[in-house]
Parts: structure tokens; C-alpha cells; sequence
């Protein structure tokens, strides 16, 4: 199952990387006519819009989290993976889910969570039978 991320989240980055894309854009049409090489500020735009536009993609396409198999795994670049079959308890603090097994700790934010996805989230959370703080 997969907990999606709100739509604003992943809006906000697409905004931003079409904004910072027209902005390179702009820098490329304004050398043209000034008949000047481009700067290497140029350069940064469009990476910075890359950069954007691959994060958008990448949370549309992987979502925020997966729950298969008896695991939870944050969808990031180095996220993190857990068996729930391991976790001791659970703790809800500023909005956050923090689980813990005995050596490691996942951290969730529910901040970033869909709200359909968030119910489906705390419903195989309470699946579970672990302490609750």
C-alpha cells in the first residue's frame, strides 16, 4: 500500500521548477540578443529547475511511504525501512509518528501526509499491537 503525499506538497515543487525553468529560459533569450555567452548563472537555474522538477516527479511516481510485506519504508533517496513485526511502540509528537524497535527509531510526518492516505496509515498502525504514547 502506498500513503501518498499531499497534492500541495508535490504542487509547490512543480512551481517552483517551471519558475526557476522560465527563468533560465528568459537568461538564454536575453544572451541571444545581447549576443553574450552564457554565465554560469545560467547554468544554476537550470539545475536548480532540474532539481525541482526530478523531486516532483520522483514523490509523484514513489509516493511518501510503502507499507508491503510487513514493512514500512520511507520513499527518499537514503530512506528508511522497517519491519513492523519489530516495533515496540509508538509515539505521537507535534503531529509526527515516531516508531521505535530496540535499535532503530522512524520518524513519519504526517504534516506532508494525503488525508485519505493518513486514515489508511493510522488504520494499519493501530493494526498493530504496541504501546501507544
Amino acid at each position: 500500500m502506498k500513503i501518498a503525499y499531499k497534492k500541495r506538497n508535490m504542487n509547490i515543487n512543480l512551481i517552483f521548477g517551471v519558475g526557476w525553468f522560465f527563468m533560465f529560459i528568459a537568461h538564454i533569450v536575453i544572451a541571444y540578443f545581447e549576443n553574450e555567452p552564457l554565465s554560469i548563472i545560467s547554468y544554476g537555474w537550470f539545475l536548480i529547475s532540474a532539481m525541482y522538477l526530478i523531486g516532483y516527479a520522483y514523490q509523484r511516481h514513489q509516493q511518501y511511504l510503502t507499507l508491503k510485506n510487513g514493512t514500512i519504508e520511507i520513499n527518499t533517496p537514503f530512506g528508511k525501512k522497517m519491519n513492523l513485526a519489530e516495533v515496540k511502540r509508538i509515539k505521537k509528537f507535534a503531529g509526527d509518528y515516531i516508531l521505535k524497535t530496540e535499535k532503530k527509531e522512524l520518524v513519519i510526518n504526517t504534516h506532508i501526509i494525503d488525508p485519505s492516505s493518513l486514515s489508511k496509515l493510522n488504520a494499519e498502525l493501530e493494526k498493530l499491537s504496541v504501546e501507544w504514547a
